[in-house]
């Protein structure tokens, strides 16, 4: 019996470890690209020629941060259903 609850509180903790890890991922990412837009579009109000290549360097990125945050979200997954 008590095997039992020692079993399914390790699996409870895993499933709470994922979901809070998966908050704080989607957390940090949204931090990320909300400062890169803010000082995106404080760069380009400052120097309008310059658009072109902050926008393309903001794109990259933006990119980088959603694919470490999809990275992480992964692993949460991976630790829920193990």
């Amino acid at each position: 019996m008590a095997a039992e609850v020692t079993s399914l509180a390790a699996e409870a903790y895993g499933y709470l470890a994922a979901g809070l890890g998966a908050g704080l991922v989607t957390i940090g990412a949204a931090l990320g690209i909300g400062r890169l837009a803010g000082h995106a579009l404080e760069g380009t109000a400052r120097q309008p020629e310059a658009t072109g290549d902050i926008r393309a360097s903001m794109i990259i990125a933006a990119a980088l941060i959603e694919g470490i945050a999809l990275f992480g979200q992964v692993i949460c997954i991976v630790l829920a259903t193990k």
